[in-house]
């Protein structure tokens, strides 16, 4: 994980257009603070800043063509690229690393080059010979990519929204799924796939052997790297299951088929609460489960009060949901910086691919569930994958997140949703819980769901919301509209965060990055539709909808049945 930076159609460039590239690189230093470099071209400027995990000695960026020159800044990893090497033995191979791929790709595929990628990554390509660039972003969009336009026509990307905000007045984020060429006018959509269309999506039967292969497969591809990795362990279902998973294979090193001993055998894994936090007890159960070194945390509210000004600004938004998982995850990213891990493997992705959330309870048929988790999993960018990638990168932490890898994602997508449904006796995302029975503990493995910031401990989220009403008065709440023009805050908690991004983002560009609408418990206007009493809660915690839970099963021994 790093980031990059670009300066594209230049009419020329000189020191000046150096050091702005600087500059805005500099801005994402916390994102790759082991090395920086700077490719320069008359009508192109590429800097990258580098966090080493694969090949650290020699895969430092931007890249080169030794053969036509075309430069290269990726941000991300590539987890087919030993394969892709395979598949192209002609292309005169500098560097270890898997980004490297994606010259000897655009050699032979020019722009379809993205169709062949695995992995996370955000990217800018330019070819001199031609004079074109290529931009392309992942398809779920796991890392972020914005761009934007000076001045002088200059077209600005960066990795982050805080590089360009002060230069660009139209920042957008680049779109998840994205090929950008020089020679069209605006990104083209490449990820295209039949589950898209709950018309023509595959309704393929769910057997428990396919999906804990499928899963594991994704799981063991994330693993490749030179340097320590961590397993984020929230005590819920999903993180608990990667890290059983991942655990299996720290004995060998997966970059070498496991034919030689892991650099670092012993797996680290972490949580975070308050004191008595429900996720805590439940972290230490399942690594005591499955073995690995723990390091629980434990974070008092004030000091969590204390960082909210400085998550708002690393993690880029006023959406609370997002701001309230943020803090616990950017405190613990920094005792994980402390002890020389760079890469973790989390948990991200689940309840959108399986109808996990507590609403997908009140699905009135699979067609609609699958409609809702279609809408969830392409909106994932603007949430989880952001608080995931930018609250652990502000402390130069990669994060993996093995259920949104390509090939998992269109395989659960595939599913049938009716075996996704919840109803009386089955507890949401039972087929995870069926297809890896045995992994972790019985008493996690069919747990109730539990936001990530309900779970760190329900103190949490009472003191966000205490806090907050003394910051804004009822006066200021009832002018949002007019002072927030933008998506206007409806609580005093959404309005005072919003009052801090205002300050690192004051522009209404960088405003309208940001997903808009009512702050409800099921996150989507579509939702409302499927039940009434949801039409009045404008609170996101899980907890509002806990009796939806509650009624739909009586316990997780019921469940299992």
């Amino acid at each position: 994980m790093c980031s990059i930076t670009a300066l594209l159609n230049l009419h020329t460039s000189d020191d000046s257009q150096r050091s702005l590239a600087l500059h805005v690189s500099k801005l994402q230093r916390h994102r790759g603070p082991d090395w920086s470099g700077v490719y320069q071209h008359a009508h192109a400027v590429l800097a990258h800043e580098r966090l080493a995990i694969v090949d650290v000695t020699s895969g430092s960026q931007p890249l080169i063509d030794p053969e036509n020159g075309t430069a290269l800044a990726v941000n991300g990893e590539i987890y087919n690229h030993r394969v892709l090497r395979e598949k192209t033995p002609s292309y005169p191979y500098q560097t270890g690393s898997d980004c490297e791929v994606i010259l000897a790709l655009y050699r032979e595929h020019g722009s379809d080059l993205v169709h062949h990628l695995d992995g996370m990554f955000s990217f800018v390509l330019f070819d001199p010979l031609q004079n074109k660039w290529l931009i392309g972003r992942d398809s779920i969009g796991i890392i972020p990519l914005y761009f934007g336009h000076g001045s002088d026509g200059t077209l600005l990307v960066a990795s982050e929204m805080k590089a360009l905000a002060e230069l660009c007045d139209d920042v957008s984020e680049f779109p998840p799924g994205h090929i950008w060429s020089s020679d069209q006018p605006q990104p083209e959509l490449y990820f295209k796939e039949p589950w898209m269309d709950s018309e023509t999506a595959p309704k393929n039967a769910f057997v428990p052997s396919e999906l804990n292969q499928h899963l594991t497969d994704a799981v063991k591809s994330h693993l490749m790297g030179d340097v320590p990795y961590g397993l984020l362990i929230s005590g819920g279902l999903d993180s608990s299951v990667i890290a059983a998973i991942a655990q299996s294979f720290a004995e060998n090193r997966v970059d070498e088929d496991g034919e030689s001993k892991a650099w670092w055998p012993r797996a680290h894994s972490f949580s975070i609460g308050l004191e008595g936090s429900p996720d805590l007890a439940a972290a230490q159960k399942v690594a005591d489960f499955i073995g690995t070194v723990h390091h629980p945390l434990v974070f008092t509210i004030q000091e969590g009060l204390d960082a909210l000004e400085d998550v708002i600004r690393s993690v880029e938004t006023y959406d609370v949901t997002t701001i309230r998982a943020s803090t616990p995850m950017y405190l613990m990213a920094r005792q994980i910086k402390a002890m020389g891990i760079k890469m973790v493997l989390s948990g991200e992705g689940a309840d959108e691919l399986f109808g996990g959330y507590l609403y997908f309870h009140m699905a009135p048929n699979a067609k609609e569930l699958h409609e809702e988790t279609v809408r969830k999993v392409l909106a994932l960018s603007k949430f989880d994958c952001s608080r995931a990638n930018k609250s652990m990168m502000a402390w130069g932490i990669e994060t993996r997140v093995p259920f949104l890898h390509k090939p998992f994602v269109n395989y659960a997508m595939s599913l049938d949703p009716e075996s996704k449904m919840g109803g009386p006796g089955k507890i949401e995302k039972h087929i995870i819980r069926e297809s890896f029975d045995g992994i972790v503990p019985d008493e996690i493995l069919w747990r109730q769901k539990e936001q990530f910031s309900d779970g760190v401990g329900y103190g949490w989220i009472d003191g966000l919301k205490d806090h907050s009403e003394s910051k804004v008065t009822d006066e200021e709440l009832a002018r949002a509209n007019i002072r927030f023009p933008i998506n206007a805050p409806s609580t005093k908690e959404g309005y005072y965060y919003r009052t801090i991004f205002e300050k690192y983002y004051p522009s209404a560009a960088c405003a309208a990055t940001i997903p808009g609408g009512k702050s409800v418990a099921c996150s989507t206007e579509k939702a409302l539709e499927w039940s009434e009493s949801l039409k009045n809660v404008v609170d996101p915690s899980g907890r509002a909808v806990t009796s939806i839970h509650n009624d739909s099963y009586n316990s997780s021994e019921e469940a299992k049945d």
